[in-house]
Formats: structure tokens, sequence, C-alpha cells
């Protein structure tokens, strides 16, 4: 089961993909990442008869749970682009992709190019991308929530919020992060995989260790 918190629940009725989405754009995407995919190892070959469902609409139910639009965002890992790509088409809010891969990188910026999507990509790891702090970050599977609020903290503002994509090991990811980080949770279940969830954190600060 993913994970649920002490914090009061959080509710959100919401489609698995938002209203008005571009389909024409993304379908433009899909198809430069199957042809990608052939030479660079974007998403498991297994996964390409899945990738609306599995990799799309599962990047696309982040949407709707964005209660204040930002004016720019920060995807971490971006890979394949997902999530923060897909969001950028869906939704218009500027996105910084970071991806330390070189190959997936120069995908990210041709499938911007194509579909016009409002990113600037950043071919660093993480930890050395110099990028302005953002009001909204995301990811998936990227890394255990620990690291990568780690990661994150760094590029969040100081009332900023964190949607971060998990599978079924959520709730022990956030027992260890506790350990470590004060934060707000909410969590949502997955409309895509079962199992899964979205975590929805703010108010973000590390524990200070005791003297």
């Amino acid at each position: 089961m993913c994970a649920s918190t002490e914090a009061p629940a959080f509710h959100v009725e919401h489609s698995s993909e938002p209203k008005d989405v571009p389909r024409e754009t993304l379908d433009r995407f899909t198809g430069l990442l199957l042809r990608w995919n052939r030479t660079v190892n974007l998403i498991s070959a297994n996964d390409e008869p899945l990738l609306w469902d599995r990799h799309i609409r599962d990047s696309l139910q982040l949407a709707p749970l964005l209660v204040h639009r930002p004016d720019r965002a920060i995807d971490l890992g971006s890979g394949a682009g997902f999530p923060g790509l897909v969001l950028a088409i869906a939704t218009g809010i500027p996105f910084d992709l970071i991806e330390a891969d070189k190959r997936k990188a120069a995908f990210l910026r041709e499938a911007a190019r194509i579909t016009g999507a409002p990113v600037q990509v950043h071919a660093v790891r993480i930890e050395a991308a110099q990028v302005a702090p953002a009001p909204l970050i995301t990811a998936r599977a990227l890394a255990p929530l620990s690291r990568l609020l780690s990661l994150a903290a760094p590029l969040l503002t100081a009332d900023g919020t964190c949607l971060f994509l998990k599978g079924a090991s959520a709730k022990a990811e956030l027992t260890h992060a506790a350990t470590q980080w004060h934060m707000q949770v909410q969590s949502v279940p997955s409309r895509t995989i079962p199992d899964a969830c979205i975590l929805r954190i703010s108010h973000l600060s590390r524990v200070t260790p005791a003297t």
C-alpha cells in the first residue's frame, strides 16, 4: 500500500489527465521517443506498447494537483521527459529539466524543439545545476525519498512544493526521511499504477541534530 501520514488527508478529485490535453503535441512527442528509443535507452522496450498509460498518463496526473499555478518549475532526473516535459506541454508551465545523461538530454532538447514545450535542459548532475530555486519541484522514479529531498531542498523556494511519483515503498521511505526532515506530507493514490502514489511535500526543513 502507498504511504499514509499524520498530516490531514489530501483528497483530490481528478481525472487521470487534465482537461484540454494537447493530444496532438503529445503524440508528436511519443512518436519521437519511440524513434529515439531504438538507439537510446529512454524506456524499456517492453513499455513501448504501454507508453501512453504507463508514462504519459502517469505524468499527467500531477497537473490537477497544482493548487496554485507556479511561474516555473524544476524536474529532477528528467530522463525521457517524465514528468517534467509532459507537464510543460500539458500546462504551459516553464520547466528546467535536469538530466545528467548527455544522450537523454539531447533527446529532451529535440523533443522541446518539435513540441514547442517551454523548457530549458541542463545536462549536468543535479548537485551541480546552476538553476534558481523554483516553487515547484517534480521527480519520478529517481531516488529514495531522503536522498530526493536532499537534492530538492536547495532548489526549492521557501514556500515551494514537491510533487514526487513514488511506488509501493513510499511508506517506508517516509518513515526514514522523517528522521532527517521536517515536512508536511499529503498522499494521493496513483490513478495509473497499483500501490503507487503521489507525495505532495511542503514546509520542508532539515531536522536539527540534538546538541
